[in-house]
C-alpha cells in the first residue's frame, strides 16, 4: 500500500483540490463511461458504483457492484454491454432504483440486484426475396452455391438489408455451406437490430426521485422511448444514421430534447413534436464524447478539439486539446452551483473545462477509459475513473477546493471572447457613414495622395542624410557597401564599433581600408587606420577600436570615418559619429 500511495502522490498534480481515496491498478475493470453509474440501490442513502464490465470482449462480461473500495456483488452478462443506466420505474415504497443494462438486442432490468425483466427490440422487416430464396433452399430446389450467388445479388441491390443468417452464410467457406443450410433452413428468418446507446427521460416530473422512461438508440437508426412499468414502446423516432452517443433532458409528458451523435459524424436534436430530427450539427470530424452543460452541448472530436454548441446547433467556441479524447463526463455539484466538463485524454491526463476555459488538470497513472462524477457512499463530490489497464481510481473533491474561471492554458485572455458593449448608433455617426459612402472614391484618392507625399518626404530625407553623411549609418552609391557605427561607454574611454556589410548578391569586395579624422586635442585613438579583409556578400563584419577623451571641459566633437580603396584618395563611404560627452578625464 505504501508504493501505491507513493505512486499516487507522484502522479497527482491537482493535489490541492482532490483527495486520493483509492487506487487499485489490478481491479480488472474494463469499461466505458456509458457502462458506469452511481445509484442508491438499497435506499439507505449510500450510493454504490455499478459497472458493466466488458471482460475480455468475448467472455467474462459481468455486472459488478462496488461499495466503498470493495466488490459487493457481480452477475454474469450473456453479451457485451453497450450501456447502463439507473432509473426509478415505479412509485412503490421503498423507492429503490432499478438497473437497466443494454446488451445486443436486449435490455436486462435488475431490481435489488436480481434479474427482474428482459426487453427485446421488435424484429425488423425481412426482405421477401430473401425469404423466397431460403424457401427454395429448404425444398432442395437450389444447391448452396446457387443460394450464395442469389444472396450476393440481393445484398448488392436490395433496399432492405439481409438478415444475420444470410450474412453469416456468405462468410462461410464452400465446404461449410451445406452443413449450415441443413442446420438453419427449417428455422424462420428474423432480422434483428441491436442497441447502441441508452439513456433515461423523466416521465412527468423533474424531481430527482421521479419515475423515468428508458430511451434507446439502435443500429438501424431508430430511437425508442419505453414505458417504465410495462416496457412498451411509447414513442418512436428515426435518424439518418446509427446513434452512438446520447444525452436526454426534459420530461416525456411535457417537453424533451434528445441530443444524439451519429456514426455519420453529425449531431441531431430530436424533440417531442417531431419524429424526425429538428436540428442538425455538422462536425469537422467524428464525435467521441457528448455532454450537455446547462443549455449548451459540448462535443469532443477525433481531431483533438472540443466544441460548444447551443441547443439549436449554433457554434459558440472551440478549444484545442494536447492529445486525442478517450472519454467525457459531466461534473455537476448542485450544492455549489458548479458545472464543468471532464475530458480524459490519451496522454494520461483528465482536463476540466468550464466553457472553453481549462480550469484544472489531473494526472493519472494510466490512460483513462471511463469517468463518473457524483455521490459515492456519502461523499457528494467523488470522481471515479477506470483505466486502460483495468485499474480503478477514486478521488474526492475537497470541501475547500476552489476552481478559478480563468483559463490555465496558454492562449488569448478570456476578455478576448467577451462581446464589447457597443453603443447605439447616433445621428452623427449615421450622417458620417452616409458622407463616407457618397464620397468614398474622393476620400480614398486624397488618402493615397497624402500617403505618397509622406513616402516621398521620408525618401528625400533619407537620401539627404546619406549624401551629407550626417548619420552614423551610411551606404555607398558606387559600391555595394553599407556601414553603421555604435559608440559604447560613459567616458573617458569609449568603444567604437563599425559594422560593415557587402550588399552585393554574389560579388565579394576587397582591398579596402578605414581611416578616422578627429580633433587630436580632444581625442586619441589606439588605431586610426585599419585594413578591411575580403567582404563576403551578406555577412556582417564588426571592427572595434577604442577612443580616449583628453578634455575635462565636458565638450564633445564629431569623428569622421572614411572607407577607401587602396591606392585611391576618394572615399567610397563617409560617416559622421557624434561622440557623447565624457563623464571623466583620462589618466595619463
Amino acid at each position: 500500500m505504501s508504493s501505491v500511495s507513493q505512486e499516487l502522490k507522484d502522479t497527482s498534480v491537482a493535489s490541492s483540490k482532490w483527495l486520493d481515496a483509492h487506487y487499485d491498478p489490478v481491479a480488472n475493470l474494463y469499461t466505458f463511461s456509458s457502462c458506469i453509474a452511481l445509484s442508491d440501490l438499497h435506499g439507505d442513502g449510500e450510493n454504490k458504483l455499478v459497472v458493466g464490465d466488458l471482460g475480455t470482449g468475448v467472455c467474462h462480461m459481468k455486472l459488478k457492484v462496488y461499495r466503498g473500495t470493495g466488490l459487493l456483488s457481480e452477475s454474469t452478462l450473456l453479451d457485451l454491454p453497450t450501456g447502463l443506466v439507473s432509473f426509478l420505474m415505479d412509485l412503490h415504497e421503498p423507492r429503490t432504483p432499478a438497473i437497466a443494462v443494454a446488451s445486443g438486442p436486449f435490455i436486462y432490468v435488475y431490481k435489488n440486484l436480481r434479474p427482474y425483466f428482459k426487453f427485446t427490440l421488435p424484429s425488423l422487416e425481412v426482405n421477401p426475396l430473401e425469404q423466397d430464396v431460403w424457401s427454395q433452399a429448404r425444398e432442395d430446389m437450389i444447391d448452396p452455391m446457387t443460394l450464395k450467388e442469389m444472396l450476393e445479388g440481393l445484398r448488392d441491390k436490395a433496399e432492405i438489408p439481409l438478415s444475420v443468417r444470410s450474412l453469416r452464410f456468405l462468410m462461410l467457406e464452400p465446404q461449410e455451406m451445406e452443413s449450415f443450410v441443413h442446420l438453419y433452413k427449417e428455422q424462420p428468418i428474423r432480422r434483428q437490430t441491436v442497441i447502441t446507446c441508452i439513456g433515461t427521460l423523466k416521465k412527468n416530473m423533474a424531481d430527482e426521485d421521479a419515475v423515468s422512461c428508458l430511451v434507446i438508440g439502435t443500429e438501424n437508426g431508430d430511437v425508442y422511448i419505453l414505458d417504465p412499468e410495462a416496457f412498451t414502446i411509447l414513442y418512436k423516432m428515426s435518424l439518418p444514421s446509427t446513434a452512438t452517443l446520447m444525452d436526454v433532458t426534459g420530461q416525456f409528458d411535457v417537453e424533451f430534447r434528445i441530443t444524439v451523435a451519429c456514426r455519420n459524424g453529425n449531431i441531431y436534436i430530436l424533440r417531442r413534436d417531431s419524429p424526425k430530427p429538428k436540428y442538425c450539427i455538422e462536425l469537422s470530424s467524428h464525435p467521441v464524447g457528448l455532454v450537455r452543460m446547462g443549455k449548451n452541448v459540448v462535443v469532443g472530436c477525433t481531431d483533438e478539439t472540443l466544441h460548444g454548441y447551443t441547443q439549436k446547433g449554433k457554434k459558440l467556441w472551440t478549444a484545442y486539446l494536447p492529445a486525442p479524447v478517450t472519454t467525457m463526463a459531466l461534473m455537476d455539484l448542485p450544492t455549489r452551483g458548479f458545472q464543468a466538463v471532464l475530458v480524459g485524454l490519451v496522454n494520461c491526463e483528465v482536463h476540466m473545462y468550464r466553457d472553453k476555459n481549462l480550469i484544472s488538470t489531473i494526472k493519472t497513472p494510466d490512460v483513462v477509459t471511463s469517468i463518473c462524477f457524483g455521490r459515492y457512499g456519502r461523499e457528494d463530490g467523488t470522481l471515479i475513473m477506470t483505466t486502460k489497464g483495468g485499474g480503478l481510481i477514486v478521488k474526492i473533491l475537497k470541501r475547500t477546493a476552489v476552481f478559478d474561471d480563468r483559463d490555465s492554458a496558454p492562449g488569448p485572455p478570456i476578455a478576448q471572447s467577451i462581446r464589447l458593449n457597443v453603443p447605439k448608433k447616433t445621428k452623427l455617426y449615421v450622417d458620417q457613414t452616409l458622407r463616407e459612402r457618397e464620397n468614398a472614391v474622393a476620400m480614398h484618392r486624397a488618402f493615397q495622395m497624402d500617403l505618397s507625399r509622406l513616402r516621398l518626404a521620408a525618401a528625400r530625407a533619407y537620401v539627404k542624410a546619406l549624401e551629407s553623411s550626417l548619420a552614423p549609418m551610411s551606404a555607398s552609391l558606387t559600391e555595394p557597401l553599407k556601414m553603421n557605427a555604435v559608440v559604447q561607454g560613459l567616458g573617458p574611454s569609449f568603444k567604437l564599433t563599425l559594422n560593415i556589410q557587402n550588399t552585393a548578391a554574389s560579388r565579394p569586395v576587397m582591398n579596402l581600408a578605414i581611416s578616422f579624422l578627429y580633433d587630436e586635442s580632444l581625442y586619441s585613438m589606439r588605431t586610426a587606420f585599419f585594413k578591411i579583409p575580403l567582404l563576403v556578400p551578406g555577412l556582417n563584419y564588426p571592427i572595434d577600436t577604442f577612443v580616449e577623451c583628453l578634455s575635462d571641459k565636458g565638450i564633445s566633437d564629431i569623428i569622421k570615418v572614411f572607407v577607401l580603396r587602396e591606392g585611391k584618395s576618394a572615399p567610397l563611404l563617409t560617416a559622421h559619429i557624434n561622440m557623447p560627452v565624457s563623464e571623466g578625464l583620462a589618466l595619463n
